[in-house]
């Protein structure tokens, strides 16, 4: 048996950080037989443990806990006082005299490895960087299967070494944060439809494709072409269940034709979402803020006053290149609509 078998649907909604997804739509989703998603990547082992009780309570089936693979920085003050420089205009906008330090720039992923082998879900899968082969197999030992989020075919070589069961191949179009690892992030361009074949003939594990995939149709289409099953993050993103700042929420639904765009200056790593005034106003320099996590860390008092005044313009509105076609219902409702439309496009 492979993880494959453990959902009935070959869907797995996509982690969204920053709270956006929840227990109740991660049990809601794997409820319907698709494969639900934590984001624990921001979250403390304690709030992990708490979180993942909640989908046990709600849910007896198998999920996926999703984490950043990175380490602790130590910038030096003068590093992170360039970087309040950077965001000077941004503060000045916010009425703003300095902008306040956090008190740690991300979770310790030692910590979270731990818990995440003790809390044993079904699946887990990671970012931003590579496990060695050895947390692989401590892993798999403890009966949890293994996926790499790759956006190049050198990636899922590499995902595939290390032995996991399987890769996520996502394409430019995705929302949120790219999980480049080898090579620059601005050199990883394929779109979903290039990357997914290339993959998925370069490798012989499974591959998931993510990127702009939206409906039933866009899912068959994946599959035609080498997929075993697709992540779909935006599509999630606006369910009833989704935890995402309700002005955000609406912006993606009424996103129309607004574009969307890839920037490094909420971050220090490249991220897709709508394009807003944080973005225009920060384009000039964003290629000189520090990289994740510090810059990340140093924004998230902007985002959080920005969330308290319900300014959508200097919120981090992450999102995929297809969020116009986004629909809001219960996540467990999107699921039955996508796999009806799946058979639909079947039969045509």
């Amino acid at each position: 048996m492979t993880w494959l078998s453990l959902f009935d649907h070959p869907i797995i909604q996509g982690p969204t950080a920053g709270g956006a997804n929840t227990p109740e739509q991660v049990a809601a989703v794997s409820n319907a037989g698709a494969l639900g998603s934590l984001a624990a990547s921001l979250l403390s082992p304690d709030t992990l443990r708490s979180q993942v009780a909640a989908i046990r309570e709600r849910s007896n089936r198998p999920f996926c806990l999703n984490f950043f693979v990175q380490n602790t920085p130590s910038p030096t003050p003068e590093e992170v006082a360039v970087a309040e420089t950077l965001l000077r205009p941004v503060l000045d906008a916010l009425g703003w005299d300095r902008l306040p330090r956090p008190a740690k720039w991300c979770e310790d992923f030692s910590a979270q490895f731990d818990a995440l082998l003790a809390l044993r879900p079904a699946v887990a899968s990671f970012t931003f960087n590579q496990l060695h082969q050895e947390q692989v197999q401590r892993l798999q030992a403890a009966g949890i299967a293994v996926l790499g989020t790759v956006t190049t075919v050198d990636e899922a070589l590499a995902w595939q070494a290390a032995g996991a069961d399987g890769v996520i191949a996502s394409g430019i179009e995705a929302g949120g944060h790219r999980g480049t690892f080898i090579g620059p992030q601005k050199e990883a361009r394929l779109t979903t439809f290039e990357l997914l074949p290339a993959v998925a003939a370069a490798v012989a594990i499974p591959v998931v494709a993510a990127g702009g995939i939206m409906d039933g149709a866009d899912i068959r289409r994946a599959l035609d072409h080498g997929a075993q099953a697709v992540q779909m993050g935006t599509a999630f993103l606006v369910t009833d269940e989704s935890a995402i700042h309700p002005a955000y929420k609406q912006r993606l639904l009424q996103a129309g034709d607004q574009p969307t765009r890839q920037t490094r200056a909420f971050s220090g790593r490249y991220a897709r979402g709508l394009d807003n005034r944080f973005m225009q106003v920060m384009a000039a320099v964003e290629e000189q803020v520090p990289a994740y996590p510090v810059q990340n860390a140093l924004t998230g008092s902007i985002r959080a006053e920005a969330a308290k005044r319900g300014d959508t313009e200097w919120m981090s509105l992450w999102c995929g290149a297809e969020v116009r076609r986004a629909r809001a219902m219960p996540a467990a409702q999107l699921v039955r609509t996508l796999v009806q439309e799946m058979q639909q496009s079947l039969s045509r």
